[in-house]
């Protein structure tokens, strides 16, 4: 007699809907990963320096390098959006929407929320003392810094949390609008965080890329964790029942 058991047709229609999906995102993450890897080679090297340089002189002006191109406003401006991938704003974003899951009984989704925000903001500071590269000095700061370089740990935090929080919350929506305005606003706020970080001249723009990589790999990562274990519509750690597929 033959015990071989054939899937149900719920779980062969989830495989069928989502393997593909699945797939692309494990490729985007080996991606993220290998240019994260290939960066940090280059950077040890000094071979991206002279490009670091070059952009960084070319975004200041030549007859006084502490006054960047553009109007006044937009130094305020840029200053205003670095602060929203400091360490203070960060936090409370993350505290609030735990805070909110929770109360929205989501507690599997909250805690790994958390943990996975938490998890990438030790990353960023074992790779920033695994590389050691020091702060550009070729043009003045425009604000205050006082750690090392590579990858910049404010584009690499803000794209842990913004688009950790972005993935996995927009997962809990049913509305695909909704979703996707979520995940764009996620992506828009890393981008911005980390182009202020090159213009304030803190960072060389290798910092910036090399925080993306890092940051966007991890959030992918914990993406895809949450999306095999947590069923994000109910908050629960489990695998989803297959007469019951998740959320697009």
């Amino acid at each position: 007699m033959n015990d071989r058991r054939s899937p149900t047709p719920g779980m062969t229609g989830w495989l069928s809907r989502y393997e593909p999906l699945l797939l692309v995102m494990f490729a985007a993450l080996s991606g993220g990963i290998l240019l994260f890897v290939y960066l940090t080679g280059e950077v040890i090297e000094g071979s991206t320096k002279s490009v670091d340089e070059a952009i960084l002189l070319a975004l200041r002006q030549p007859s006084d390098l502490a006054t960047p191109i553009g109007p006044g406003w937009l130094t305020h401006a840029v200053k205003d959006i670095t602060s929203l991938g400091g360490t203070t704003v960060l936090t409370l974003m993350t505290v609030l929407v735990t805070i909110y899951l929770l109360l929205d009984r989501r507690r599997a989704i909250a805690i790994f929320v958390l943990g996975s925000v938490l998890g990438g903001w030790a990353l960023s500071t074992v790779l920033k003392l695994g590389v050691a590269r020091a702060r550009p000095d070729i043009v003045p700061h425009l604000v205050e810094v006082n750690d090392l370089s590579f990858p910049s740990g404010h584009a690499m935090v803000s794209a842990v949390t913004y688009l950790t929080l972005a993935a996995l919350i927009s997962g809990t929506r049913p509305y695909r609008s909704t979703r996707i305005f979520i995940i764009a606003a996620g992506i828009l706020l890393t981008l911005m965080i980390g182009m202020s970080r090159v213009y304030l001249g803190v960072h060389y723009p290798s910092d910036v890329l090399g925080g993306w990589c890092a940051g966007a790999s991890w959030a992918l990562g914990c993406w895809i964790v949450a999306r095999r274990f947590i069923s994000l519509s109910r908050g629960t750690v489990e695998p989803t029942p297959a007469n019951h597929p998740p959320l697009e």
